[in-house]
């Protein structure tokens, strides 16, 4: 098998946070969620472009999720990001996301999640290996419902690793 100079697997990563981008970019037109649709988005916290407050970093030094569903406002997409206001324990904040550090998206509604290989700060720069997992997900409901910021790790799930289609070396 040659080496991939075309590299796949991030093509697949960038069309799948291209789903969450044209997902956010409906609701932002519309400035609301269609039917019973609310979101769950993981990230990192300390990436590259993040923008969240101190007192929000200092919480949540390493990740974060946020619940994209009743409250919110002044959502904006664009190519790389989205911009988003959301209310933490009645203290408005303003938070920049790019789609590069988002590791997970959940939609309870319909259980679709997509989940993404991004690794923390102190994993390091090493071969970056993409694992995306995109499946239904029955148990999640119950345990993400009530919250409005976690910083706890997903429970674990089959992960579609890419490697085992590139060329070893």
């Amino acid at each position: 098998m040659g080496q991939d100079h075309i590299r796949y697997d991030i093509l697949a990563q960038d069309a799948l946070r291209g789903v969450i981008r044209k997902v956010l970019t409906e609701v932002a037109a519309t400035s609301r969620l269609p039917g019973e649709h609310h979101f769950f988005i993981t990230f990192l916290t300390n990436a590259p472009g993040v923008r969240i407050s101190q007192h929000l970093k200092s919480k949540y030094a390493e990740q974060m999720t946020i619940v994209i569903q009743h409250q919110f406002w002044d959502l904006k997409v664009t190519e790389s990001l989205f911009e988003i206001g959301l209310s933490f324990s009645d203290t408005p904040e303003k938070l920049v996301i790019p789609f590069n550090a988002i590791r997970g998206f959940y939609d309870p509604s319909v259980n679709f999640e997509l989940e993404f290989d991004v690794p923390l700060a102190e994993e390091g720069e090493g071969d970056a290996t993409a694992e995306i997992t995109a499946y239904p997900v029955t148990e999640r409901v119950e345990e993400l419902s009530d919250a409005k910021a976690t910083d706890e790790e997903k429970k674990p799930g089959s992960v579609v690793s890419l490697d085992s289609f590139r060329k070893k070396q």
